[in-house]
């Protein structure tokens, strides 16, 4: 087999695990997933030295703290490694991102039997967690992914109805672009410039997501843009690529471990932070080398 050729067949293989991963994401969480389970009240309690998650959607860093947003809540990690639930709201946090000023923005679903719409819409906290507010949409989308601007601009990919929404207080939204996605980064250096990860490659606009240019070149699952010499992508396999050009180019910089990616999170051009299946992974040194920071255990229920 020739070399182009075997380039070929292994992009049509990583298209195919990302279609069946969007699939799947575009499905959503059910809210009854899985049973509902009391809270002791309390402001954090460990979950055990490998508790059991089953799906980690978000990363981000506050305050030199990681912050990890899973299907049972947010987690932090314990002085073990093991996972720390902050507050006591176990809701599916979907999408999930810190702003440059220290807010939770995320989105999802309840926890089972907590009440209220399906969908949370948006909703933020200010306390790393401990409480959360509604911010904008209950009950009418759910957010698999959130990213800002450095205008402060919230990009939201609304997985139900495959739409990139835009806003700049985040209360009253903008549709912007129909599209199948799985994650997107904007540009910290061009509010207008955002990236999606596609099942045909990344996908790229420079209007502010009104337009994609069809998504071509490397097929990867997450996306992070933490600088603007910071761009990073992981591949449904695990394989770490730093972007230049803007997402035109891509670089391959070695595998991370644990297994397939479930979110990426770029904090600068060397320190980064990935989930796959056994837990959160940081490197310092970007992304050649990787030390695990949270450990976890799938769970029933995972998606």
């Amino acid at each position: 087999m020739t070399t182009h050729s075997t380039r070929r067949a292994a992009t049509a293989a990583a298209a195919l695990t990302l279609t069946l991963a969007l699939t799947l994401a575009l499905a959503a969480c059910s809210p009854s997933a899985e049973p509902s389970r009391a809270s002791s009240g309390a402001p954090a309690h460990d979950d055990g030295p490998t508790a059991a998650l089953s799906h980690i959607h978000g990363l981000g860093l506050r305050g030199g703290s990681l912050y990890v947003a899973t299907h049972q809540g947010i987690h932090t990690p314990g002085a073990d490694g093991s996972p720390v639930l902050v507050g006591d709201r176990r809701d599916d946090f979907m999408g999930f991102t810190v702003t440059a000023d220290g807010d939770f923005l995320a989105s999802g679903h309840p926890a089972p039997g907590t009440g209220g719409p399906a969908d949370l819409g948006l909703v933020t906290s200010a306390d790393s967690g401990l409480t959360w507010r509604e911010k904008s949409l209950a009950g009418q989308v759910d957010f698999h992914a959130l990213d800002t601007a450095r205008d402060s601009t919230v990009y939201g990919y609304d997985s139900a109805n495959g739409l990139l929404r835009v806003s700049a207080d985040g209360i009253t939204w903008d549709d912007r672009a129909a599209l199948r996605a799985l994650d997107i980064a904007v540009s910290p250096a061009d509010p207008a410039t955002v990236l999606a990860s596609t099942e045909s490659g990344v996908a790229r606009s420079t209007d502010g997501g009104r337009t994609f240019a069809p998504g071509a070149g490397r097929v990867l699952a997450y996306l992070s843009w933490g600088s603007p010499d910071a761009l990073f992508g992981v591949d449904p396999d695990g394989v770490l690529f730093r972007g230049t050009d803007g997402g035109a180019r891509w670089t391959r910089v070695s595998t991370v471990p644990g297994g397939a990616p479930q979110a990426l999170t770029v904090v600068d051009a060397r320190r980064l932070f990935v989930a796959t299946g056994d837990g959160v992974y940081e490197s310092r040194d970007a992304g050649r080398t990787f030390e695990r920071r949270m450990a976890v255990r799938a769970a029933d229920g995972g998606h």
